[in-house]
């Protein structure tokens, strides 16, 4: 079958730890390129990963006509400048979350993108396990009724200032860093925009290093998205209906914890596959490129989550 050789912007750690390695298990695509100023980075790289052409520059990459798709995980900020780079050289792209800063900067992106005929994904990998999947099937069977209220968090603890997580100038905080996946969670369940928000973050060196959000949706329905660098959270998530509550432990991972239904004093626990991630999120855009299919998710919800998380910070500031 037709594989499709990936360029690799960086050698972040979330390539390094979790994209490459997922890739190395799938059958339709190759780590082919990769770009770095670091001449140790890019042997690491080959050693590690078996990639066939290395660049010390991202234009270089790029230029390489063998390059079918590119993978980037750089700093938020580069976001627009470097898949708008990709695009007009006729990659596809898979660009981690967020897509960007700004939703008027996704917008001009995807305009780029079609405009070049290729291919935009945001880098959501838990959309793509069977978790989020279960999830959606027994909120579509009704299983809890109307939907009222919706709580979902991620935090971990950030021991080292100097990570370009904390850089204002790069769009880091906790928001765009680990926030961004309750918000896309809240945003997937429900459809829609919230009608009202309001915000409260703790900030260090220009960002918020945590952040609790309140949401109200039409319909009465209210959500919360709670994200910090300041302690671990257990990534749960809490849907309360009018007949149930289904309880999402390790929304975002891809674990075998099976997701709990309450529906008064009875417990259901619905068991769930445990899986690679980032190899399903591979797979899923490797298969929309070769069979030219819509991209799985969809780039109107990027811009969705993109307004979202500004409107967030907004609030903040309120």
């Amino acid at each position: 079958m037709k594989k499709i050789n990936w360029g690799v912007l960086g050698y972040a750690g979330i390539a390094r730890k979790h994209v490459l390695p997922a890739m190395l298990k799938t059958e339709s695509s190759v780590p082919y390129a990769i770009a770095s100023r670091s001449d140790e980075k890019l042997h690491q790289a080959v050693e590690s990963f078996g990639f066939k052409k290395v660049y010390h520059t991202y234009d270089e990459l790029l230029d390489d006509e063998e390059v079918d798709a590119v993978y980037i995980p750089l700093p938020n900020a580069l976001h627009k400048e470097w898949v708008i780079k990709a695009a007009k050289k006729g990659k596809h792209v898979l660009c981690e979350k967020p897509l960007a800063l700004h939703e008027n900067d996704v917008m001009e992106m995807i305009a780029v993108a079609k405009e070049c005929n290729v291919k935009l994904m945001e880098a959501f990998m838990y959309r793509f396990t069977p978790r989020t999947a279960k999830v959606v099937e027994l909120l579509e069977s009704g299983v809890i009724g109307k939907i009222g209220q919706i709580n979902s968090n991620y935090s971990f603890y950030l021991e080292n200032y100097d990570d370009i997580r904390m850089s204002r100038e790069l769009g880091g905080g906790s928001l765009h860093d680990v926030g961004c996946y309750p918000v896309n969670f809240i945003s997937m369940v429900l459809k829609d925009h919230p009608q009202s928000i309001s915000a409260q973050a703790i900030r260090k060196q220009g960002v918020d290093v945590a952040l609790t959000a309140s949401l109200r949706y039409e319909g009465d329905v209210l959500a919360t998205v709670n994200c910090s660098f300041l302690g671990d959270s257990v990534e749960l998530t809490e849907i309360t209906g009018s007949t149930g509550t289904l309880v999402i432990r390790d929304t975002f991972y891809d674990s075998d914890l099976p997701i709990l239904l309450y529906r008064g004093e009875e417990e259901t626990a619905y068991s769930v596959e445990p899986c690679d991630r980032y190899q399903k999120e591979l797979e899923a855009f490797a298969d929309c490129i070769l069979n030219d299919t819509e991209v799985p998710l969809s780039l109107e919800e990027s811009v969705m989550n993109n307004r979202l998380i500004r409107e967030i910070l907004e609030a903040v500031e309120k």
